[in-house]
């Protein structure tokens, strides 16, 4: 008898119903949700304050919505209700609203607030928590954490995978970047004209940490996180257009582009690691690579380079090259010299290091990684015993470059690097007398 009462409309109706609203609410809180937090903590001046609200917010949109439908401004109407139930907060807690209305005036005395959006839209106050996720009084690792966190919309436990900790471990260095907000009064503002140049840096050096992880995981079982990779796509895309005339930022977000274009040929048909020289170019992005192109010409124009620009200009000479042997190889080098003025550093000398072998020969390649093989940073690292494995196997030194594959073997952190590490020394190793490999 229960079921006679819905038999009229049928059984699906409202279950199709709720899906479609909770589609909705998630497609508007990703797309919405760094906007909405930057102008809950511009008002009320507190990071938790504001997640908690914009939380109660999106709850409130998947009881709402399903009844009355999708507002015609989502983004809007979920910071009105996430207002809302802050005020109501803080009416219940006196103690702590005079304790945000002390930092909101700090923080408005520091940069005032803009004036409000006359029709209601959702006011985009993200460069703010930009700038603040990515302040230098928190340690490295705490401000992409965070960035991830408040920018990207990732859950605590999502974060943790992709730091490879444990969620408590990634709960405890959230909660501790929060406290050194608060603590040390960082204010949630867009630095001046004078401190851009200094702190814009950080902050994209923050998206593509987001974003190496994504292209190169850390370790685990896959070569590659795409979501972490498309998620700092995402963040570049936010900043460039709230810092148009910063051509670091185009830079970046080209420097992306041009090596997410090849994801689809990175990997094999069981997540085996594909080299580049080995990758099917027919799958490379087009559409990806045209627009991280443009991106180059605007960030190599109008002043001197930045190194994302240059990194960017590097990886767009791959991105044309019909194959390996074709690849513009002298101006990859002389963009390195670049890069290496700009930004010196041992990964940047390793890269230049396989571009001149690519040029001149494995000979002149080893010789300049032999003059890195001081370099701590790169012990660990296990790209540079790799690349010497290689040069080594094109100069025929086969017992010394097994001895750099098994090095690279030892460092490399996910299963598709070794399983391509393995390969590449057992086509070194001598064989038996069964004709198969010493391993």
């Amino acid at each position: 008898m229960g079921d006679e009462g819905t038999a009229g409309r049928g059984p699906s109706t409202g279950s199709f119903h709720r899906t479609s609203a909770r589609s909705s609410v998630e497609a508007v809180f990703r797309e919405e949700r760094g906007r909405l937090l930057a102008s809950l903590v511009r008002r009320f001046g507190d990071l938790d304050l504001a997640e908690e609200v914009t939380s109660e917010a999106v709850e409130a949109a998947l009881v709402h919505w399903p009844v009355e439908g999708v507002p015609a401004r989502p983004g809007a109407w979920l910071l009105t209700t996430a207002r809302r139930k802050a005020v109501d907060r803080l009416r219940r807690d006196q103690a702590y609203a005079a304790r945000l209305a002390i930092l909101q005036v700090e923080a408005e005395r520091a940069d005032p607030a803009p004036p409000a959006d006359a029709d209601g839209e959702l006011p985009d106050e993200r460069l703010q928590m930009f700038f603040t996720c990515a302040h230098p009084a928190l340690a490295a690792e705490d401000r992409t954490a965070l960035t991830l966190r408040c920018l990207a919309g990732l859950t605590t436990p999502e974060v943790a995978r992709a730091f490879l900790v444990p969620p408590a471990t990634m709960a405890q260095r959230i909660v501790r970047a929060k406290r050194k907000i608060r603590e040390a009064r960082i204010p949630f503002r867009v630095p001046g004209a004078d401190e851009l140049p200094e702190r814009l840096p950080g902050v994209l050096q923050v998206v593509y940490s987001v974003f190496t992880e994504g292209y190169a995981a850390s370790s685990g079982p896959e070569l590659q996180r795409l979501d972490l990779a498309e998620e700092a796509i995402r963040l570049a895309r936010i900043l460039r257009c709230l810092l148009p005339a910063e051509r670091e930022a185009g830079g970046l977000l080209a420097l992306m582009l041009l090596i997410h274009a090849r994801r689809e040929a990175r990997t094999g048909p069981d997540g085996e690691l594909v080299l580049l020289d080995d990758q099917d170019r027919g799958r490379w992005d087009r559409s990806m690579i045209e627009e991280g192109r443009g991106l180059v010409v605007s960030a190599l124009t109008g002043g001197p380079p930045g190194p994302y620009g240059v990194q960017a200009a590097i990886a767009a000479l791959h991105d044309e090259a019909a194959d390996l042997a074709t690849t513009d190889w002298p101006q990859v080098v002389a963009l390195y010299d670049v890069l290496l003025a700009l930004a010196p550093s041992p990964v940047v000398a390793l890269n230049r290091a396989v571009a001149v072998a690519m040029r001149d020969g494995p000979q002149a390649g080893l010789t300049l990684l032999d003059d890195l093989a001081g370099e701590q940073q790169l012990r660990g690292h296990h790209p540079y015993p790799a690349a010497r494995g290689d040069l080594l196997h094109r100069l025929g030194r086969l017992p010394e470059a097994a001895a750099a594959y098994r090095e690279a073997l030892d460092l490399a952190g996910t299963e598709p690097e070794r399983a391509h590490l393995r390969r590449r020394l057992n086509a070194v190793l001598p064989s038996g007398p069964d004709g198969r490999t010493g391993t």
